[in-house]
């Protein structure tokens, strides 16, 4: 004879077909991808934008007082 062990908690599926769990379960998987997408965000190293794009404006000629000083 094969005895079974409950383990865990059963709902009848009256409150399972609810709005509110709907909601529920619909918020959960949101916050999950949320909290998944920040921690592998934070594993990654950082992209700087300044790093690729040379947005310093550079002066075509020098404006020192020695007129042969480097750019």
């Amino acid at each position: 004879m094969v005895s079974v062990i409950p383990m865990g908690l059963l709902l009848p599926e009256s409150i399972l077909r609810n709005e509110f769990v709907a909601v529920l379960a619909a918020f959960v998987a949101i916050n999950t991808i949320v909290y998944v997408t920040l921690a592998i965000a934070k594993v990654l190293p950082k992209v700087y934008v300044h790093d690729w794009v040379d947005t310093r404006d550079r002066r075509i000629e020098t404006r020192s007082i020695d007129p042969d000083a480097p750019v």
